[in-house]
């Protein structure tokens, strides 16, 4: 795959190329990546990318020449490729439109800066507006870092293990299960028994209850959008049942533990 980003701030990119495993990508022709100067195809001794907006109001907005110039130059030698526009006013940013870009043949990020962009290069030169959250940040530069990392790990032969992205987070709809490793026992706390039992099919469910525990208690709104599967039906069905149970126990008992009375 192709990656070209335009930017005003083109240096940023240089350690972000050389470092981990998009430098490994980079060295095994996953992806080829690249930065490009917008200042370069701007007019002037000062060459300017931004002015003033008509209608008055305070910042800059960039200008429009240079930034169609530029997407020009880079779409010329990346036929096919979708330009991405990063801007607050873009689908948010999430695992499936990571996987709907990973099958692009080339991707051409825009990096705006000051109070926006021209809205000329918004209505004919993008393909595409993403955002990574609501909030607002001092450029895009960062946006098409976060992008372009989510992307480059599910181009296959990138990461290490053939399946280790599909069982990241949100790539089957739910957070990742718990993690350990050594040492068994670190300040009193131990790596539960079932890691260590060597039965697969134990682990494996160990792992889907964890996965389900971590999302019920940190994303419940997955689980709500989610067509769970029969096991993770019988799952939560066995907590809905542990918990009748608790509060059973406790009426038994004499508390009340909805009114908090006793």
């Amino acid at each position: 795959m192709k990656l070209a980003v335009l930017t005003i701030f083109p240096e940023l990119f240089v350690p972000f190329w050389e470092h981990g495993m998009i430098r490994r990508a980079v060295e095994a022709d996953k992806i080829s990546a690249s930065a490009v100067n917008i200042r370069d195809f701007a007019e002037g001794r000062h060459h300017s990318t931004d002015d003033s907006p008509y209608g008055g109001g305070c910042g800059m907005v960039m200008n429009a020449p240079p930034l169609a110039a530029a997407i020009r130059a880079v779409r010329s030698g990346m036929p096919g490729a979708r330009t991405v526009l990063l801007t607050p006013q873009g689908r948010v940013f999430t695992q499936d439109i990571a996987r709907e870009l990973a099958e692009k043949e080339g991707l051409i990020f825009v990096c705006g800066r000051y109070e926006g962009i021209d809205e000329r290069i918004c209505q004919d030169f993008a393909d595409d507006e993403i955002s990574i959250g609501d909030y607002v940040m001092t450029g895009g530069e960062l946006a098409a870092m976060v992008i372009i990392d989510a992307v480059t790990r599910l181009i296959p032969g990138v990461l290490g293990g053939e399946d280790s992205a599909e069982k990241d987070s949100f790539s089957e709809g739910l957070l990742e299960h718990a993690h350990y490793t050594r040492p068994r026992i670190f300040e009193d706390e131990q790596v539960p028994e079932v890691l260590l039992s060597g039965h697969h099919r134990q682990i494996g469910k160990w792992r889907l209850e964890s996965s389900l525990i971590r999302t019920f208690l940190k994303r419940p709104d997955l689980l709500a959008n989610r067509v769970l599967s029969r096991t993770e039906s019988e799952i939560l069905r066995k907590w809905c049942l542990d918990i009748e149970n608790i509060l059973r126990a406790q009426s038994l008992s004499g508390a009340d533990p909805l009114s908090g009375k006793q």
